[in-house]
């Protein structure tokens, strides 16, 4: 955690700049903002267009002069002007009430563990830009982690992985602090895009993105492998619509890359800890957070590869903003996490 407790009781907004979404609490309000991370400009006269859901729904559907922009990815900012213009648009009329009853706008925001002086710049510089007085930075894992009720304070180990649409963040929390941690390739985004090559590579087909939601199912081990799915795609050769069916156990084999690299991240991160945290962990298990930590059997195959128990927390999407929000209140609240 990068800012002391002190500092982040006096901050008043909290948010967590995700690749996927960006979600907003203010201090006494709650949530209120939750939507994609995604801007549409126009890139003749440079106005914007829509913001977050609406921007969302333009992705892949637009005319040559606008164009859908991710200013976020991997959890840092990577086009600070236009994650300015989403940030105004999305919270600019609900910051007036503050600013109305004179409040200082403090915010506090989440940064991926090993996020360089650059990319936590960016970040506080995305923030000031749209009005806050002072930035503090928290480590996502460690506001994750208090999100979801791990006690994070105490010297115990606790290992929660954040599961963002791009990386996954693996770490080992104890007495507020990081002991050991790593960041690998692989999130909503990373599972979307594997399965899109292997049915263009495969079939020679290309995907739209509501085509490969189904296929995430594939991931469970409860899909029989008789049971095939159609999905309608283009042709790459003629460019005509065309439907095939698919294998589960095909979609799993694709995806096959980046969960073993998950695994031997997580074998990394433990052969850093202490052994007396590694043992605590060997009850305790490891805990998922993050969006992408809801992708269908992703629980079963961490289960598989490491031996350990895995728990989703619960709203695991809401941890990391949820944690800033206890932060910003004082307070810490009891593990709350359920198995899968």
């Amino acid at each position: 955690m990068s800012s002391s407790l002190e500092d982040l009781i006096r901050c008043s907004i909290a948010v967590d700049l995700g690749a996927a979404r960006t979600r907003v609490q203010v201090k006494g309000a709650g949530l209120i903002v939750d939507e994609p991370s995604v801007v549409a400009v126009n890139t003749s006269t440079g106005a914007l267009i829509a913001v977050g859901e609406a921007a969302a729904r333009m992705a892949g559907r637009t005319p040559q002069h606008i164009r859908v922009v991710r200013p976020v990815s991997g959890g840092t900012v990577v086009d600070i002007d236009m994650a300015r213009r989403m940030l105004r648009a999305l919270v600019g009329e609900k910051l007036q009430g503050l600013r109305r009853r004179r409040v200082l706008l403090r915010a506090v925001a989440t940064i991926p563990h090993d996020a360089d002086p650059l990319a936590r710049r960016a970040t506080v510089e995305t923030l000031t830009g749209v009005g806050a007085r002072r930035v503090e930075l928290v480590d996502t894992p460690t506001a994750a982690g208090i999100g979801c009720g791990l006690p994070v304070e105490r010297p115990e180990a606790a290992m929660i992985l954040v599961c963002g649409a791009a990386t996954t963040q693996v770490a080992v929390l104890s007495l507020g602090s990081i002991v050991a941690a790593g960041t690998v390739g692989l999130g909503g985004d990373t599972i979307h895009h594997a399965v899109v090559e292997y049915v263009r590579n495969r079939h020679e087909l290309l995907l739209p993105n509501q085509a490969v939601r189904p296929l995430h199912l594939a991931l469970t081990g409860g899909v029989d492998v008789a049971d095939r799915a159609e999905v309608l795609g283009r042709d790459v050769v003629t460019g005509l619509a065309r439907t095939v069916c698919i294998d589960p156990d095909d979609v799993r084999t694709a995806i096959q890359p980046p969960l073993t690299g998950l695994t031997d991240t997580i074998r990394s991160v433990l052969h850093r800890c202490p052994p007396d945290l590694v043992a605590d962990l060997a009850q305790r298990g490891m805990v998922l957070t993050g969006g992408s930590a809801l992708l269908p059997g992703l629980d079963e195959r961490l289960r598989d590869a490491t031996g350990m128990s895995v728990h989703l927390a619960e709203q695991p999407e809401l941890s990391a903003v949820n944690g800033l929000a206890a932060m910003m209140a004082g307070r810490i609240s009891p593990f709350t996490a359920r198995t899968r």
